[in-house]
């Protein structure tokens, strides 16, 4: 019957090399990935605010939510008779100059 088949059977393992602007030769390290410094205002201090926002941008219910910011969606669907959560209104007004809780969850990609 044989060997079971792997991944790497049909794939080759690269691994990237780092070079040194100091010397010539390279080395193999992990790649730095950039930590940002959290602020007092940081929102990891409302993880389940945030995450009942997350939920409200995942609803389609209340329509897009692309191109506009949280509040904006919400007076959208109140105004279409669409009767958004109140909590999500309140939460934003709560938050009103904080980035991560106005804009949606799609804010950071590009359309």
């Amino acid at each position: 019957m044989g060997r079971k088949r792997l991944i790497t059977d049909s794939f080759q393992v690269v691994k990237r090399q780092h070079r040194d602007p100091d010397t010539k030769e390279g080395s193999l390290q992990p790649e730095a990935v950039p930590v940002p410094a959290e602020s007092p205002t940081d929102s990891s201090l409302h993880p389940a605010q945030l995450e009942m926002l997350k939920q409200f941008d995942l609803s389609w219910e209340y329509g897009p939510c692309t191109g506009i910011t949280r509040l904006q969606r919400w007076e959208r669907a109140e105004s279409l008779g669409l009767s958004p959560p109140l909590v999500v209104r309140e939460t934003l007004l709560e938050h009103e100059g904080d980035p991560s809780f106005m804009h949606c969850l799609w804010h950071d990609y590009p359309l």
